[in-house]
């Protein structure tokens, strides 16, 4: 991996740092544009997510939404099993589905989301897979591929399971994929009530009603893991998303979670580091018809600072290289990462920002044999240090540089 340093000294701003304490054991606050983390606490231990997994169930549907192989007139038959278990009589929430009848899938979102029925996410794991193990199984593997990596699955409900667990960051990704890529279903999550079988029942989200600014997500609780809840916000067009676990009790979940929203919105200023397009970094090409080519960000690259923050900002660029060309435009190639003190605060993607064709026969030789070189002198140097030398042949060396 090659690291490009771009500096540090124009992002520092001398003064006092803000603090935060929450009494929440996990949490964490995003930017959900950026996705720079504004504050984090045991953010990567894990704990169970109680109905918070249902942000994952309901991402399994909206992603065959999306992809046209359901549509909201679908209709899903409640199984026994999804009545035993998840109906009234299971002791959790429940949008009271009656057993064998037959729900569109628009209600059974609203019954998933705003009443946190257990029936409902039954009844849409048994009917989208034959059985929730089974659509367990596709939870985790579209947390792999949502780049949940701490994050276990065992059923579509949240009720406890040995290992199922997730992390507060995990649980922030999730939030804000959902955001940013179902704007069109993700507005069920701000919905107050919903009625079903004549029950009116209230949306579970404390956030929703303290004039925050908050449309989501979702709240969960078991006594093992205690009070949770994952939130988003919006204010002066900046939306911030939060997630909070272990609290011990419903109210102090509510008080944990207005008072981490509010001093995000009032503790931190945006600064734009890349427009969208501009080039951030050049990475080096083998074999091209030009010797590097310029990376950018498909959209604006902006990071939140802590107003008077005296923590000095750096940022690199982290590539996999040299790149081989030829070197399509538009490939995603490397990611720009930015540090605020010991913190990761920003993590982003770049890609290629034009093409580069292979290069004559005298280009790549002249590229081979500058690689040797390379390689040679590395090899000098590390035997200098006393260190192991780099791994023998051609191509693309290793190391930091």
């Amino acid at each position: 991996m090659l690291a490009l340093v771009l500096g540090t000294a124009w992002w520092a701003v001398p003064a006092r740092a803000q603090t935060f304490q929450t009494a929440a054991p996990h949490a964490i606050l995003i930017d959900a544009e950026s996705g720079s983390v504004l504050f984090e606490k045991a953010a990567d231990e894990l704990f169970s997510p109680a109905s918070m997994a249902k942000l994952m169930t309901a991402e399994i549907v909206f992603a065959a939404l999306k992809e046209g192989r359901l549509n909201l007139d679908t209709e899903f038959t409640v199984t026994e099993d999804a009545w035993r278990r998840g109906g009234a009589g299971g002791g959790g929430s429940s949008m009271f589905a009656q057993v064998n009848s037959r729900i569109k899938l628009s209600d059974l979102l609203r019954g998933l989301i705003v009443q946190s029925g257990n029936d409902a996410a039954i009844t849409i794991a048994e009917n989208m897979a034959g059985t929730e193990e089974a659509f367990a199984g596709m939870m985790n593997r579209r947390a792999k591929e949502l780049g949940m990596t701490r994050s276990t699955f065992r059923n579509a409900t949240g009720y406890s399971a040995p290992d199922q667990k997730v992390t507060a960051r995990d649980m922030a990704k999730i939030g804000q994929h959902l955001v940013e890529t179902y704007p069109e279903y993700y507005k069920i999550y701000s919905e107050r009530e919903f009625a079903w079988n004549k029950i009116k029942q209230q949306n579970r989200n404390p956030l929703l009603t303290l004039d925050i600014g908050a449309d989501g997500l979702k709240t969960g609780y078991l006594e093992e893991s205690g009070y949770a809840l994952t939130g988003s916000a919006v204010q002066n067009g900046q939306r911030l998303i939060m997630v909070v676990s272990g609290l011990k009790t419903a109210r102090d979940r509510a008080a944990e979670s207005r008072k981490l929203m509010e001093w995000g919105f009032r503790a931190f200023e945006p600064r734009q580091i890349f427009a969208a397009g501009e080039t951030v970094a050049e990475v080096s090409v083998f074999g091209g018809e030009k010797g590097s080519v310029p990376v950018v960000a498909n959209r604006p690259v902006r990071l939140l600072l802590p107003r008077g923050a005296s923590d000095r900002v750096a940022a690199k660029v982290v590539y996999q290289g040299p790149l081989t060309a030829p070197v399509e435009q538009g490939r995603e190639v490397a990611r720009l990462r930015v540090t605020r003190g010991d913190q990761v605060a920003l993590e982003q993607p770049l890609y290629t920002g034009e093409a580069v064709a292979a290069g004559t026969l005298t280009q790549r030789a002249l590229d081979a044999a500058m690689e040797v070189g390379t390689d040679l002198i590395r090899r000098a140097f590390d035997k200098a240090k006393g260190g192991s030398g780099g791994s023998g042949g051609g191509g693309a060396p290793s190391g930091n540089s």
